[in-house]
């Protein structure tokens, strides 16, 4: 049965029991010997059964992360793409200047990554179609690599392609080709074949010589066939041979490659290789800032 409540006259003032704003009683203040309970089952630490240090939101933390989260998506809604890009780093991140980040030159005239150059090679009074497509040009190695076509060679292959790899002469590879059979000798009566060569016939074996191909019109090779493609397996070929080397002459003003096909054992030297660039529409590369 409840308890009814006592009256009291309509003359008699209560008693104000009002503490100060955020005071708290000293009747309701917990002891800092009291062991807080659990928020869930409000047991004491001794009979709580929940995992200890498990804490449970309250009403005022949940309404706290939810006016920060509006706040956030407020912002994120009214900034452009290119600010949240930019906003959306820590505050720790290292701030990065792609601008600063430059490719690597890959050109030197016409000899860069997909060009392509078409002619014909001279084997006494025969003449061969010829087309050379260059894939990648590493000026810091001073090399580059590519495929080279050949048409009409013998009759079991009516076209062949190579995969080749050249040195280009300068500060890392000199004139002296060291290997493939060539001697001094040999080189020599090779490049001397080049009008462009003949300043440096005397002198291109001294110990301090060196050429610059970055400020020269006339930019020198040695072009290494080293497979067949695609069977890189086959390794001779009647009518045909790939053991020997080209002696590389390239005019930057007219766009044309002379060459020489050397090969101790083949009884026709000096085959005379003669290109054409071949204007493309195409970039062999490009840098976005």
């Amino acid at each position: 049965m409840p308890i009814p409540s006592a009256s009291t006259s309509s003359s008699t003032t209560p008693t104000s029991t009002f503490t100060e704003p955020h005071q708290i009683p000293s009747a309701a203040k917990p002891s800092s010997s009291t062991t807080p309970g659990c928020s869930q089952c409000s047991a004491d630490a001794a009979g709580c059964q929940h995992k200890p240090g498990l804490a449970f939101p309250t009403a005022t933390t949940i309404d706290e992360k939810r006016a920060k989260c509006d706040r956030h998506s407020t912002s994120r809604s009214q900034a452009s793409p290119s600010s949240m890009l930019l906003t959306s780093r820590k505050e720790g991140d290292v701030w990065v200047d792609i601008s600063n980040e430059r490719l690597p030159n890959s050109r030197l005239g016409s000899l860069y990554p997909g060009s392509c150059f078409k002619g014909m090679q001279h084997c006494g009074t025969t003449s061969y179609e010829v087309s050379v497509d260059i894939q990648h040009v590493d000026l810091k190695e001073s090399t580059l690599c590519g495929y080279l076509n050949i048409t009409g060679l013998t009759s079991d292959y009516p076209e062949l392609t190579t995969f080749f790899q050249a040195e280009i002469i300068g500060p890392k590879y000199s004139f002296l080709t060291r290997k493939w059979q060539a001697d001094k000798n040999i080189d020599a009566s090779h490049w001397k074949r080049f009008p462009s060569f003949e300043k440096y016939a005397e002198n291109f074996n001294d110990d301090g010589f060196s050429y610059d191909p970055y400020d020269e019109d006339f930019v020198y090779m040695r072009w290494k066939e080293h497979f067949l493609v695609p069977d890189h397996r086959v390794n001779n070929i009647d009518g045909a041979s790939f053991a020997g080397f080209y002696y590389i002459c390239y005019q930057r003003s007219t766009d044309e490659i002379k060459g020489y096909y050397f090969f101790r054992q083949h009884r026709e030297w000096y085959q005379e290789l003669s290109l054409k660039h071949v204007d493309d529409r195409t970039f062999g590369n490009f840098e976005m800032r």
